[in-house]
């Protein structure tokens, strides 16, 4: 196939691409939380093919008056791996009090791994809550979501419900303005005009900007209509049927919400560290679950009666007693949470609701039941809603440290079996710890379920912490598009050996997420797709080298991080990376210099391009290109010694007077060394103003084998400005 970029004002003349022997597939999963098997808390590293199973075991500390205890050290910890003592051969101190934003020394929180950060899981029962509650309850959340919690935690959005199961609105992402609109709509919501879908669910209105958060009317209204009126709905729905059985009914209501949480709770396995699940409910009737309560007296009273006059089919025992089918399910739900190292924090908005509400759960009961789903997960029971941000605020305090044990284990089955940890330790005296009860085994990717995959991909994403399994690299560089706008390729290379290891069959799918964030931590644009390889055809080209993926961002200009992750959909091996990008305002007397562009070779790659924009995303033509012919640049060119390589250097801004272009060589360890030429060639006429393209040869010399950089300069001879950027290369 060919692909091409529609023309626009900045470049004027339509290239193309080359053909590429590919077929394309529109990849996407469910947003629902769907049933699956569980998966364990580890970080897998592979090691000549071995599995090396790295656990990571949060724990916290805290005294007797709850606050965090600081200072411990490796040697204070000992870990036990079903009753067997393992080695710490990892330990880390993380306190977010240190990592504050604008505090000295503060270290970036793109670089806290995924086990170390606070995760919490905004859920909102529909089936055991009014409307008008659920309505009211999302000012808390999205309060709590917007001033509450520290730029290393992560927030995710999700409903519950007995009708429909568990939907998630948006995953766990540190971008707060994506999380209000989540609360604010609860997937309701869904803008016609939106052409793209994000499969991942950090981006649910792409028409966000960092200057607001929504609009305040149109969500207002929105709520009033077509949210209230699908939860009025359901609970007419429920009231009716509940008249035809009302206990049968009740307990088979509550049934299925043990079986939708114990859903959520599988699903959260995929999803290392702590998970605080913040479940906004009013409860259902705790006497279907735990029986008569004991100031019950009238009932009692009732019942010893119709004993002592002999009328014991009269007895109702699950009324006195509870149901103990119903428990059973009940309980296998929250073990689900605590395996998963899940937190259940009960808010109770039952004081939300209007008078006129229908409800058929008498206020203390649905107390009673969200305390049990709360304690026994070892969380606590949030009585006044509005409140909620002072609540949590203590959570948060209990949580702002972590250590963080690791150990390792290579004799593991892939069986997902559960192995319980236990953690003991020298403390303060008075001070108690917390951890995660076990673990689970690794399991084959290919038994995870899709949401399972979608929230592993998440967390790369999220964290943008790198992962190896594929060897990847970048070619970014921002091309002005108009006066406010630029216009983003990015080039992804994937190596093709890493990416065929352990692949069946002659039908290769590869995924690709690529998102851009900005400095508030809010995803700016994204693309994803599947792409479908036929190895009958291009196995070998893509074994010699590799797969090159085309995709792009619009963005204005600011400072953003550009995160990848590409997975084999089948194997599971995955790469991700992230790289800084400073998009500049294209002025017309600022100079600028993007990466020096490595001419590929012909036919090294597999080539993919993204697919069509929609409409509303900038469009140009192919920006690579060198007097009017196209070529395919490369993120790491791989050069060899006393071969001169084709550079093309795109720069803005120079005037029509001399310039001067400079090469120099970059070790790995950042100094400048000996060892090649560089050489301009020509600059060549764009007929478009300001921009300029400078043709150039590099011809490394005598270089070891390994990785470099390539620093390339240009300076204006009149004002004697010079701007440089560089790119990595490596030698065979």
């Amino acid at each position: 196939m060919s692909t091409h970029f529609r023309p626009s004002h900045e470049f004027s003349k339509l290239t193309v691409l080359a053909a590429v022997a590919l077929t394309l597939a529109a990849g996407g999963a469910g947003a629902g939380f769907a049933a699956s098997g569980p998966r364990e808390e580890v970080r897998d590293r592979f090691e000549d093919e071995s599995r090396v199973v790295s656990v990571e075991v949060p724990v916290h500390v805290v005294d007797r008056s709850g606050q965090p205890v600081r200072g411990l050290t490796r040697e204070d910890f000992k870990i036990f791996d079903d009753g067997k003592q393992q080695e710490i051969v990892g330990f880390e101190a993380v306190d977010l009090a240190e990592m504050a934003p604008g505090r000295p020394g503060a270290g970036s929180s793109d670089q806290l791994r995924a086990t170390a950060r606070r995760h919490f899981l905004l859920l909102f029962d529909l089936s055991f809550s009014s409307p008008t509650a659920i309505l009211k309850a999302r000012r808390a959340a999205r309060d709590f979501v917007l001033q509450s919690l520290a730029p290393t935690d992560l927030a995710a959005v999700a409903t519950v419900s007995v009708e429909h199961g568990p939907r998630l609105v948006v995953t766990f992402t540190p971008d707060r303005a994506q999380l209000a609109r989540g609360i604010d709509t609860l997937g309701a919501y869904n803008r016609e005009a939106v052409e793209r879908f994000d499969p991942l669910r950090f981006v649910i209105d792409p028409a966000l900007t960092a200057a607001g958060i929504g609009d305040e009317a149109e969500t207002k209204d929105l709520l009033n209509t077509r949210l209230a009126d699908a939860l009025t709905d359901t609970t007419g729905q429920l009231a009716a049927q509940n008249l035809k059985n009302q206990k049968l009914f009740d307990n088979g209501r509550v049934s299925g919400m043990a079986r939708a949480l114990g859903s959520v709770a599988r699903s959260l396995n995929s999803v290392r560290g702590r998970k605080q699940v913040v479940l906004f409910s009013e409860g259902f009737d705790s006497r279907l679950l735990l029986g008569r309560a004991a100031e019950q007296v009238d009932e009692q009273q009732t019942e010893s009666r119709d004993v002592l006059s002999g009328r014991l089919w009269l007895q109702d025992n699950d009324n006195r007693y509870g149901n103990t089918e119903l428990q059973g399910e009940v309980n296998r739900a929250l073990e689900e949470f605590r395996r998963a190292d899940c937190v259940i924090q009960s808010v109770d908005i039952g004081g939300l609701r209007a008078a006129a509400d229908v409800t058929t759960v008498d206020r203390g009961a649905g107390r009673e039941a969200l305390f049990y789903l709360a304690n026994d997960t070892g969380g606590e029971l949030f009585e006044a809603a509005n409140d909620l941000r002072g609540h949590l605020e203590r959570v948060l305090e209990h949580t702002s440290v972590t250590y963080l044990l690791t150990f390792e284990r290579s004799d593991l089955k892939e069986d997902g079996a559960y192995r319980r940890l236990r953690v003991k330790a020298t403390l303060p005296p008075g001070a108690r710890l917390t951890h995660r009860s076990g673990y689970y085994a690794p399991r084959p990717f290919q038994q995870l379920d899709p949401l399972e995959r979608n929230l592993l991909a998440s967390e790369g994403i999220a964290t943008a912490t790198p992962k190896s399994d594929l060897d990847l690299s970048l070619l970014i560089a921002p091309f002005r598009a108009g006066p406010q706008m630029a216009y983003v390729p990015v080039i992804i290379e994937v190596g093709g050996e890493a990416l065929l290891s352990g692949q069946k069959g002659d039908r290769l799918a590869v995924e690709v997420y690529t998102y851009v964030s900005d400095d508030q931590g809010q995803m700016r644009d994204f693309f994803t797709q599947q792409v479908g390889v036929n190895l009958k055809s291009g196995r070998d080209s893509l074994r010699a080298g590799g797969l090159k993926y085309y995709g792009h961002f619009d963005l204005g200009p600011g400072s953003y991080r550009v995160r990848v992750l590409v997975r084999n959909a089948e194997t599971g091996r995955t790469g991700v990376t992230s790289m800084p990008l400073v998009v500049p305002a294209f002025g017309e007397s600022q100079p600028e210099l993007l990466p020096p562009m490595f001419m590929e070779t012909p036919g090294n790659w597999l080539l993919v391009r993204e697919r069509d924009p929609g409409e509303g995303r900038v469009s140009v033509v192919y920006p690579f290109t060198v007097k009017g012919e196209p070529y395919v640049p490369s993120a790491k060119p791989a050069l060899e010694n006393g071969k001169a390589a084709k550079v093309c250097l795109v720069a803005y801004n120079f005037g029509e007077g001399e310039v001067a272009v400079d090469g120099q060589i970059v070790s790995a360890d950042g100094s400048l060394i000996e060892g090649g030429r560089f050489s301009l060639v020509e600059r060549t006429a764009t007929g478009i103003s300001g921009l300029d393209r400078f043709l150039a040869t590099f011809e490394p010399q005598g270089l070891k084998a390994g990785q470099y950089r390539l620093q390339v300069g240009v300076t204006d001879s009149k004002t004697g400005h010079r701007e440089a950027n560089s790119l990595p290369f490596v030698i065979d």
